[in-house]
């Protein structure tokens, strides 16, 4: 057994697989960290992001490379795991990430249990007086004129809260006003199908103003008993930063981080911005600042060209005969390998890349082995990498790509690179 897989406690033969010179084991995290019950334990799960870490990922790279005092850094922080993982293992953390709504997850993630009447709460919500109107163009085409007065209370009032109160009611908002639009929720992209169009027709027969409330209750019920359920692991008040609407291909680190440990934007995803979009409007963020945001978004921007030192990203890029296609094949890499190389300048340790063999048409992409050949040419030296099934993904779901005609492929794993800082 590779000498490497020693050190890590728990690790048994069977789970090692061929050894190639690839340095690959297989592992199922979720079964790997026996004090985070489910990957949807507390408030890791209160609100559906699309590629989302569990955190039994983090929780691994914090017990197996952390060491007291160190501090961890996402620069593509998404729902913000990473920091709601570190705080259970008393990590000071950092997290960048272009969409704004990480600030409302992590407030109401890291939230301590309070005696807030609900009844008092869900009172001032159906009687309030106070409105709030999104300003969005397109808001008549996703919801019934029907629901919109009462929808434009609710969110009046909640704006209205103050913080200690305002972020156990956000959350469950949110959830319920998507589902009472013609947004398909099922769908990790702002999208009116026949499922949503039936479901809006459906409430619309019934007493649907005692039915949102009904909903909001339990959400904001759910969310009590997450928040409950997070404390139970006992998180630590530790130091922390949140820089959110940021664009991580232009920023820098201001003072050194001691592990990186990032899942970077699939190689087609357009989903973080576009997905977020209603929520966003609500929550009080205007169309041209949302369309900025957008425009960001990797790999549909055009990201300046640099020298890649793989000779598998050339190998693979040769296959690709699309020019468009090989266009977002570069853009994709240039601004990747640019923020790993950039921000690896002031990591000290690790960094921790966990990645999928994401696929261009039929073509299953090595998105871990061209970083792992770029990086090593920056002072950085690959450990180890593990491989973890896919046991549940909430995105997109198709039978056919709509791009290639052909069987959707989902990518059935995805792999955690673990790179070391050469001294």
């Amino acid at each position: 057994m590779n000498p490497k897989i020693k050190q890590l406690g728990f690790w048994k033969e069977k789970s090692v697989l061929p050894d190639d010179s690839s340095g690959k084991v297989s592992i199922l995290f979720r079964e790997s960290i026996p004090e985070i019950p489910s990957t949807t334990y507390g408030t890791f799960s209160i609100y559906k992001y699309p590629a989302k870490f569990i955190p039994q990922i983090i929780a691994f790279v914090l017990k197996n490379y952390a060491m007291p005092g160190m501090k961890i850094f996402d620069p593509f922080a998404g729902y913000g795991t990473v920091g709601i993982t570190a705080r259970v293992y008393g990590y000071d953390y950092e997290l960048w990430d272009l969409n704004p709504i990480i600030d409302v997850i992590h407030k109401t993630s890291i939230m301590k249990p309070s005696k807030v009447d609900l009844d008092d709460l869900m009172s001032g919500i159906k009687n309030s007086n106070e409105e709030f109107i999104p300003k969005w163009l397109n808001l008549h085409y996703w919801y019934p004129e029907e629901f919109l007065p009462m929808l434009f209370r609710a969110w009046g009032f909640v704006h209205s809260l103050s913080d200690n109160i305002k972020y156990f009611v956000l959350v469950p908002l949110i959830k319920v006003t998507k589902y009472f639009s013609y947004d398909d929720e099922k769908v990790h992209k702002l999208y009116k199908s026949r499922y949503s169009k039936e479901k809006i027709e459906n409430l619309l027969k019934i007493d649907w103003k005692s039915q949102f409330y009904i909903m909001l209750e339990r959400e904001i019920s759910l969310l009590f008993r997450k928040i409950l359920e997070y404390n139970s692991l006992n998180p630590r008040d530790v130091n922390y930063k949140i820089r959110s609407g940021i664009d991580t291909l232009e920023t820098d680190l201001e003072s050194e981080v001691n592990i990186l440990i990032t899942s970077p934007p699939y190689l087609q995803a357009q989903e973080y911005i576009r997905s977020t979009k209603m929520e966003l409007f609500w929550l009080g963020y205007e169309e041209n600042y949302i369309r900025e945001l957008s425009k960001k978004e990797i790999p549909y921007r055009k990201v300046e060209k640099i020298k890649i030192y793989s000779d598998r990203y050339y190998e693979y890029r040769e296959k690709i005969k699309e020019e468009h296609l090989k266009t977002l094949y570069d853009q994709y890499f240039y601004a990747i390998l640019s923020v790993l190389t950039k921000l690896g300048e002031k990591t000290t340790n690790y960094m921790c890349i966990f990645v999928g063999p994401a696929k261009i048409r039929t073509l299953s992409i090595p998105i871990d082995e061209i970083i792992i050949e770029h990086l090593q040419e920056f002072g950085w030296r690959h450990e180890i990498t593990f491989v973890d099934t896919i046991v549940s993904r909430v995105m997109f779901k198709s039978k056919i790509n709509p791009a290639s005609g052909l069987k959707d492929e989902r990518i059935p794993t995805e792999h955690l690179v673990i790179l070391r800082k050469k001294q």
